[in-house]
């Protein structure tokens, strides 16, 4: 029998095999960042331990970081403390540090495939559940627990038990206005938050093949959000092209030798999934989330559904709708905002700013609307300016802030208000992620800066 994409990535970094129990798994590439290794580097002097493989080992501060005036002293002695021991831990165990103000800084999963560190066919962890991004290159990426980052730390190896294997096709050209992340969306709606719980995901069809590698990641990282242990797409032409010539990704004769272990990364014909999952391309429409979990999503034309009240599973459904202010059967065309959000690991890249831009260009920002443009890097800010696309959101009425994860989980300054309303391009909408109390509505950037420049949740290809 064939292997899928999955086995193949899989099987090849198995170190031992435990009868009944799990794989030890080589990792190649281990991410870091000031919230969950601090505890980690913590175990590792208590038992005398030394970094196994620094030069696998890349650290970047994002979490805890301000996006305006990072120049300055962090004030928030937690956040400052967390830094400031990250810097340490990194100095002393010989690993790469990016700090606030370092031209790689950056949000984690922004500069991994940025840098070249994400390659095809590489096992890559780190200790945030997003790590899933960068499957978008072939590899097997996932989310770990600060033990498992000091035993990564340690040892530059896992234990996990093989999860899985799921596929979803996508086939056919996608309608006008829909994006990677409407993609994402329209998937967890129909297979729910916990649809892949226990799964792998392969992305297949020319859904995903016709994107680009940014937008190949915007998919992959919303894989958790369906309960996936992790997705991934097999990498092509277009995913050799991106990595070539990247500050970390091979060169010369490692080059030619990478490409032929790369090419061969893709499921065989004959392979078996576990479960398979089938739709089509002109089913998806621009999408909105409504409720308090990424799966309460519909097309943005679409009422708010009823469900059966006297079924008891349908409470949690009812106090999410109390929780948003919202009601059963109503339209979300024309509902109120007071916050935009674009950024993070799932919508902080180029390639969204510039569709952000697209709609706001020659407009102007609502007056009733605060909005947080946060680039996922220094790079991607310094590709904002350079395109002109800043000069085109401050003549919009809106600010670029500094790179940092930012309103994405509200570790930091940038808290949304309670009450308030946010279309956020971030991943998760759970009671208080933005903020306590913050109402957040998950959609793509074209979404966003259409509400942007309305103050209301508004169909995005009316300004296409």
């Amino acid at each position: 029998m064939g292997k899928t994409l999955f086995d193949k990535v899989w099987d090849s970094h198995v170190v031992e095999r435990i009868s009944q129990g799990p794989d030890v798994l080589f990792i190649d590439r281990h991410m870091i960042h000031e919230v969950t290794s601090p505890v980690a580097f913590i175990g590792l002097k208590n038992r005398g331990l030394k970094v196994m493989s620094p030069e696998r080992t890349f650290a970047t501060a994002d979490h805890n970081t301000p996006t305006k005036n990072q120049h300055l002293p962090v004030k928030d002695p937690l956040s400052a403390n967390q830094l400031k021991t990250l810097e340490r831990n990194a100095k002393e165990y010989g690993i790469s540090y990016w700090g606030l103000g370092h031209k790689n800084n950056g949000i984690v999963h922004v500069i991994g495939p940025e840098q070249g560190i994400t390659l095809p066919g590489a096992t890559i962890v780190c200790g945030d559940s997003h790590t899933s991004t960068h499957g978008a290159f072939g590899a097997i990426a996932f989310g770990i627990g600060t033990s498992e980052v000091e035993m990564v730390l340690a040892t530059q190896c896992i234990m996990q038990v093989k999860p899985k294997k799921m596929r979803i096709n996508i086939n056919g050209e996608l309608n006008k206005g829909v994006t990677p992340k409407d993609i994402a969306l329209f998937i967890i709606s129909k297979i729910s938050t916990s649809g892949a719980t226990g799964y792998f995901v392969e992305y297949s069809g020319s859904a995903f093949s016709d994107l680009s590698m940014e937008g190949r990641m915007t998919v992959c990282n919303l894989s958790i959000e369906m309960g996936a242990r992790g997705g991934m797409i097999a990498p092509d032409a277009k995913t050799f092209e991106y990595v070539k010539g990247r500050e970390f990704s091979p060169k010369g004769n490692d080059w030619e030798k990478a490409m032929k272990f790369w090419k061969t990364l893709s499921s065989d014909k004959d392979a078996k999934f576990d479960k398979e999952f089938s739709f089509n391309s002109n089913e998806i429409e621009p999408m909105i989330t409504y409720g308090t979990n990424p799966g309460m999503g519909l097309s943005i034309l679409q009422k708010i559904p009823s469900k059966d009240p006297e079924k008891s599973e349908n409470i949690s459904y009812k106090k999410s709708l109390n929780y948003m202010g919202y009601k059963e059967g109503e339209f979300m065309l024309g509902k109120k905002i007071d916050y935009v959000f674009l950024g993070s690991c799932t919508n902080g890249r180029i390639e969204d700013f510039r569709a952000f831009s697209s709609i706001v260009k020659g407009r102007k920002k609502s007056n009733r609307v605060t909005a947080w443009l946060v680039p996922g890097s220094h790079n991607v800010m310094n590709a904002i300016k350079e395109e002109g696309i800043l000069d085109i959101l401050e003549n919009s009425g809106f600010e670029l802030r500094e790179p940092g994860c930012s309103a994405c989980l509200a570790m930091n300054d940038d808290k949304i208000p309670k009450g308030k309303y946010v279309v956020s391009t971030s991943n998760r909408n759970f009671e208080g992620r933005q903020g306590p109390g913050a109402r957040t509505i998950l959609a793509s950037p074209l979404v966003a800066a259409a509400a942007a420049i309305t103050g209301e949740i508004t169909d995005p290809r009316k300004y296409l």
